[in-house]
């Protein structure tokens, strides 16, 4: 349901099939992911709507050993908000929604909060604090949320803003839940059925609905379940079992941020139509992939539910990923070229292979694999890292240790494990991330830096 911090990457293998043609590096590349256990889902490319490439890997059920195949129905998880936004804007053009109105219109008992409007919530530049971590220390977790339980306890607590509205851009998995029921309130219709209703059914998206699997189970056929994979056990779970993961229970029936379900071919549909008028005119979806600008005329790199690129390499990109316990799902439209790469996958500890994949369309060559190294260091130097760390106010990332393994959480996010590669580097299964870690003259660990993309990321211990 909620974007991953630590942005997805990929683990590379090698450049053996130099000589082959596109799609046979390609299927070599996904193959060789596959074999290694790094990916296990669905993936379709296609050149000008296209299909050059379309295959299945892997179990859709790994209890019944079902094989996943190109009809296969995958929890899109964060790439659902580009429906929620899509939703908005086709009231926008019906006239029921004005992005500029204060979301207390829509939502009143959130009248507290004030400036925060329909367009900060698309943009993610709202302020609104995390609901998830909120709710994970205030809500009964023996009951299962709805939009209306986020929006009570808000009402409720009354969190104070992160920042002021449109002063800067942060990820908001909240907002996007609020504008679920914006878009209730402001159709008479619930959020499943006006997507339904509006998007999914003139598109002929037959295999895409909102689905609440435990919230409101039904049989679906041919469905992707989500798994994640124990470390310490050896073995794939549903997230249900473990409970670390089990807030997909009690979290199942909120909508808007995540939630919409999908296959590859379906998202093709999607993909086409948003070259089209079919659904907003001309001026809605040129403003759909549009940057935000903030208060002081800077620009974000996000639209209206698509993160927004220009490349020199590829030209205009808008794309989306999504990570959940048991998901891990990406989108991208190479709007200049026409390009399309659609990856849904059901397993969470894979990587999500689109640079290659860009690469080899555009004849670049592969970087070299990277291979990490893990070492075992006792309980009691584990210990020693466990705490709180800041990498930007309101957003944290807390390392925990749990029989005799670390992990590492960011507000709102999921939990992943990390492995030491030294004393003081770890590193990242599931992406290509290390943190480093940092000792003062006490030899107490007072800092981490996250390093990933070529990029340093520092956060301060603070508990």
């Amino acid at each position: 349901m909620k974007q991953l911090f630590f942005i997805i990457t990929v683990v590379l293998f090698g450049q053996s099939t130099f000589g082959q043609d596109r799609v046979k590096k390609i299927d070599s590349l996904l193959t060789a992911m596959h074999a290694a256990e790094r990916l296990n889902g669905n993936v379709l490319i296609a050149e000008k709507g296209n299909v050059i490439y379309k295959k299945s890997f892997g179990n859709a059920n790994e209890e019944t050993k079902q094989s996943l195949n190109e009809n296969s129905i995958f929890e899109l998880a964060s790439c659902s908000k580009q429906f929620t936004a899509m939703a908005i804007m086709i009231l926008k053009e019906k006239g029921k929604v004005n992005l500029d109105d204060d979301i207390s219109k829509y939502i009143p008992e959130l009248s507290f909060y004030k400036n925060i409007t329909v367009r900060n919530l698309l943009h993610h530049t709202s302020g609104l604090p995390d609901y998830m971590e909120l709710m994970d220390s205030m809500f009964d977790k023996s009951k299962m949320a709805t939009n209306k339980d986020i929006i009570s306890l808000f009402s409720k607590v009354q969190p104070k803003i992160v920042f002021e509205p449109n002063t800067k851009y942060e990820y908001s998995n909240t907002g996007y839940a609020f504008l679920a029921s914006i878009v209730e309130k402001a159709s008479g219709q619930t959020f499943a059925d006006f997507l339904q209703n509006n998007i999914f059914k003139p598109l002929k998206m037959t295999r895409s609905f909102v689905y609440t699997r435990r919230f409101a189970p039904k049989k679906i056929d041919n469905y992707a379940f989500g798994y994640v994979y124990s470390d310490s056990l050896k073995k794939y779970f549903l997230p249900d079992n473990l409970p670390e993961t089990n807030m997909v229970i009690w979290l199942d029936g909120i909508v808007g941020d995540g939630c919409v379900n999908s296959t590859v071919n379906d998202l093709l549909k999607w993909d086409r139509a948003l070259y089209t008028n079919t659904l907003l005119s001309k001026e809605g979806m040129k403003e759909v992939f549009q940057v935000a600008t903030l208060k002081d005329e800077s620009k974000t790199k996000y639209g209206l539910g698509w993160l927004i690129d220009e490349n020199a390499d590829f030209g205009k990109i808008v794309a989306h990923s999504g990570g959940w316990p048991g998901y891990a799902t990406h989108i991208e439209r190479h709007i200049t070229n026409d390009k399309t790469i659609i990856i849904l996958q059901n397993h969470d500890n894979v990587s999500i292979p689109v640079k290659s994949i860009k690469n080899i369309l555009y004849n670049k060559p592969l970087p070299k694999q990277i291979i990490r190294t893990e070492i075992k260091l006792p309980a009691e130097q584990l210990q020693k890292f466990v705490g709180t760390y800041e990498l930007q106010k309101g957003f944290e990332l807390k390392i925990t240790l749990e029989n005799e393994q670390l992990f590492a959480q960011a507000t709102g996010q999921n939990t992943v494990p990390i492995f030491a590669e030294s004393e003081l580097l770890f590193f990242l299964k599931v992406v290509d991330a290390q943190l480093q870690f940092e000792k003062n003259d006490a030899n107490e660990i007072v800092k981490l830096f996250l390093l990933q993309n070529g990029g340093r990321m520092e956060a301060n211990r603070i508990k």
